[in-house]
Parts: C-alpha cells; structure tokens; sequence
C-alpha cells in the first residue's frame, strides 16, 4: 500500500511523463503543489492552459507563436535570402540565443527515418520548396544534429533542393566552447578538422 493519496499519486505519474522529469523530481513537484497556496496552483495550472490554447505554428516557417507569421518572419530586418533548416521549433529558440544567426527559418518537424516509419513525405519539405518559389532564399543552412537520421536528412535535402543560384551549407561541428581534446570522440575531431577555417 502506497503512503501517498491516489491523487497525488496520480499527479506524479502525470508529471514523470514530460521530458526532463524523472520520478524523484516528479514527486518533489508533486508535494510542492498540493502543500502550496491554492491561488497560485490555479495561476500556474490557467497559464499552462493558456499558453496550450493559444500558441500554434507559424504558417510561413513552422515556429512556435502565437500570431502568424510569427515576429521572425515578420521582421523586415532578417536577411529574407537567408534560411535555416532545423528539425523541431524548439531548435529555433537555440540558434536564437546564440545571437548570430540573422536569417529565416524552416522547422522540418522530424527527420528522415524509415525504421520509425517517417518518410519524406511526413516532414516539411514540400513546404519549404514552395518558399523557394515564393521568397528570394539564396542560401539554405542545414542545422540537423549528427545522428543518422540527421545525416540522412541532411543529404537526402541537398539533393532534392539543388537549384541554380541556391546555396545549400550545413553547420559545422567541432569542439565545444571550453573543453579539451581529450573528451571529444574521433567524430567530433574529424568534423572539426574538416572544417576548419583561416585565422
């Protein structure tokens, strides 16, 4: 028999299902809230509401907004020539705080993985072909991670999107800001020698 009430058993079991929650932290959540003011329970319980109401998809890129289009589509400023191919819309808010990147963007929503039954056809390719009709986008930067699926996305975009006049990068990889040689594995190493640059 459990110590714990069913609702507050209950509650923990919800909680452990988002991402970064594991059981203890669950429960130390869980214990928080039913131990709490009861006005700011339901402020935080109204403002997930909220924010599951009223935000939704930019139409133009894929991001997370609650307008369409979103304010980076929005804003003349952004170098509309420039656009940035990223898996899920939460990649968008990575690239953003490290402040240098001054393009546009195009969420995929997933990567090419047969084994997990999600084709081509799944993601947002169509989409962004159609920007490339509609938008003057010269250059597409892939920021795909380094898994399979993201490699096999990566050139499986190259060459469905080779045009004249477009110019398809990707990011490149290498060593994280402050470690050292000795925790980078033979990958990481490679890439980054790959793509190196005069200083």
């Amino acid at each position: 028999m459990s110590a714990l009430p069913d609702s507050i058993a209950a509650l923990i079991a919800a909680l452990s299902r988002l991402p970064g929650i594991g059981p203890r932290s669950a429960e130390r959540v869980a214990l928080y809230l039913v131990q709490t003011d009861s006005a700011a329970v339901r402020q935080l319980a109204d403002a997930i509401v909220q924010a599951r109401d009223r935000i939704k998809f930019c139409e133009i890129c894929g991001a997370l907004t609650e307008q369409s289009p979103c304010a980076i589509c929005a804003d003349g400023r952004r170098d509309a020539s420039l656009v940035c191919v990223v898996e899920r819309a939460v990649d968008i808010l990575s690239i953003e705080k490290a402040g240098s990147f001054r393009g546009r963007f195009h969420v995929l929503n997933g990567k090419i993985s047969p084994l997990d039954g999600v084709e081509p056809e799944d993601l947002r390719i169509a989409d962004l072909e159609s920007r490339l009709n509609r938008e003057p986008i010269r250059e597409i930067v892939i920021a795909l991670g380094t898994d399979v699926e993201g490699e096999a996305t990566s050139h499986y975009l190259a060459k469905r999107l080779a045009r004249p006049n477009l110019k398809i990068s990707r990011i490149a990889y290498g060593l994280p800001a402050g470690s050292g040689l000795e925790f980078a594995d033979e990958l990481t190493l490679s890439r980054a020698l790959e793509g190196r640059r005069e200083m």
